[in-house]
């Protein structure tokens, strides 16, 4: 009972292949390519990865992608099924003003993190959350302890904030400069700038959640530069990786992918 998980960023496609459709399943392999080249993954890397039973994914980069990801499925004869937020999924309620106009890997996000801190605190009270994404765009949700989202802040990565400058000043060129305190050159200075701004946001929320919840947060921390981030940050947490595949092995559960045939 294999199950495709797939999530496409802005910048990159990232799949995994478990050995079924539910929390805890085995990652049996997985890959991550740019989306210029998704039109090579039938021949590449999907070429000898077995059959999955079942498949469901996120997509923010848009339609046109998603038609040129669903053409390279074509090699199984599987149905292509997305995530599309709704009001309520999975135990978490949905409190945008438009729960349809929500990111799709926002969502995702968020199923997974409230699955995460239940299960950490199922002999305990459940507590609220920080979420952060780090990747092209830089997201900030909360969620309070009964799975009720927020609201949460959309801000620019670090590239974005980097060519900005690089195109709104003269003499400045993105830079490959070090995070410091009191930086001392023009590379460290922007690299300190936007690593900092990041932070603001982060901490800020983090402190918006305590004061509206009555308590410190679990913070979770996603994407490929969160790693980056860490070190910067005033206050603690948890980098999990796979949180975007966790979210949809939550939700296959619940929409009980593993339990009808195709």
């Amino acid at each position: 009972m294999s199950f495709l998980a797939l999530d496409i960023g802005n910048t990159r496609l990232k799949w995994g292949l478990y050995d079924r459709p539910e929390p805890g399943a085995t990652l049996l392999q997985s890959g991550a390519v740019f989306l210029e080249n998704i039109d090579r993954l039938a021949e590449q890397e999907w070429k000898n990865l077995p059959q999955p039973d079942h498949m469901l994914g996120c997509v923010v980069a848009g339609e046109a992608i998603r038609r040129r990801v669903e053409e390279q499925m074509e090699i199984w004869d599987i149905p292509a099924r997305w995530v599309v937020p709704s009001a309520a999924e999975a135990g978490v309620t949905n409190g945008y003003d438009h729960p349809t106009r929500l990111g799709a890997d926002r969502w995702v996000a968020m199923i997974g993190a409230y699955a995460r801190m239940c299960a950490q605190t199922h002999s305990t009270a459940p507590r609220p959350l920080v979420l952060v994404m780090v990747g092209t765009a830089v997201t900030v949700e909360a969620i309070d302890e009964s799975g009720h989202f927020l609201g949460g802040f959309i801000l620019p990565g670090h590239g974005i904030m980097l060519r900005a400058l690089e195109s709104g000043t003269a003499g400045l060129r993105v830079p490959t400069g070090e995070v410091r305190p009191f930086p001392t050159n023009t590379s460290d200075a922007l690299t300190s700038g936007g690593t900092y701004a990041i932070a603001g946001a982060v901490e800020r929320m983090v402190q918006h959640v305590r004061q509206h919840c009555g308590t410190d947060p679990m913070n979770i921390m996603t994407g490929g530069a969160g790693w980056k981030m860490l070190p910067s940050l005033g206050v603690e947490f948890d980098l999990v990786e796979s949180l975007i595949f966790d979210g949809l092995l939550v939700i296959a559960r619940e929409r009980g992918l593993g339990h009808f045939p195709e």
